[in-house]
């Protein structure tokens, strides 16, 4: 599984336990982020199994080049994830149409332009997996984080559409939706018991051998099941 993968947002958090689990069981990963000294540090632990490639994810017309380029680095290709996310602080009466865009551009584009390369490249050859990382955020409309919730829930689509488009090619297409995780990207909410990212990566990788949507915890799957069934009348009066 994942004998040549390429993960996209493997500087720190989930991204980077998916490379050095990834690297760790044997396969080739190409580490895919902005901070180029972050990824020099996670390809010292394996040195020769994990690559380095800087790249923004808001230069998305660099993409088909740099995908390209890394598949031949490789020398194929098995497996591509897709973990780069944004989530600013947005205060409770704030409506800021640049982080807004910021959050639509990373968590949404990003993937889009990464992953239908991919689903091309898979489809061509019958075989693969794409992985998107999602969130429990795009199963409701909460007050908190509007676009966020919005992006996330684009990404769920999205990711079902290739999953029902690509599923007869053999190709497998996994959505993870983890709850709120110990990264950087969650430092400003303050919230107790977070998910550890290297768990969350974990059953991601566990996940990967067929075609779904998954939630990290069995409890996330019962709760939100419920939450996505409360009428909106009734929904949008709860502190959720």
């Amino acid at each position: 599984m994942g004998k040549k993968a390429i993960v996209i947002g493997a500087s720190s958090g989930i991204g980077r336990e998916l490379v050095l689990q990834l690297a760790r069981d044997g396969a080739t990963v190409a580490a895919v982020a902005r901070r180029t000294d972050r990824l020099n540090e996670i390809a010292a632990q394996y040195p020769g199994k994990i690559l380095v490639f800087t790249h923004d994810v808001l230069n998305n017309q660099e993409v088909p080049g740099l995908f390209a380029e890394i598949a031949k680095t490789l020398g194929g290709l098995d497996m591509v994830i897709y973990n780069s996310g944004v989530m600013p602080e947005v205060g409770p009466s704030e409506f800021n149409f640049d982080k807004d865009k910021l959050m639509v551009d990373v968590n949404v584009l990003g993937a889009i332009a990464w992953l239908n390369e991919a689903a091309n490249r898979f489809a061509q050859v019958k075989a693969g997996t794409i992985i998107g990382i999602g969130s429990v955020a795009g199963d409701r409309g909460r007050a908190g984080q509007p676009v966020y919730n919005m992006s996330k829930a684009a990404l769920a689509s999205y990711l079902e559409s290739l999953r029902n488009r690509l599923h007869k090619l053999g190709v497998k297409v996994v959505t993870i939706k983890p709850g709120p995780t110990a990264t950087e990207m969650t430092e400003h909410l303050k919230m107790r018991g977070m998910m550890d990212p290297a768990k969350v990566a974990q059953i991601t990788l566990r996940k990967a051998g067929k075609s779904g949507e998954y939630y990290v915890k069995f409890s996330h799957h019962l709760i939100f099941a419920i939450i996505r069934r409360i009428p909106s009348l009734i929904f949008r009066r709860l502190p959720l």
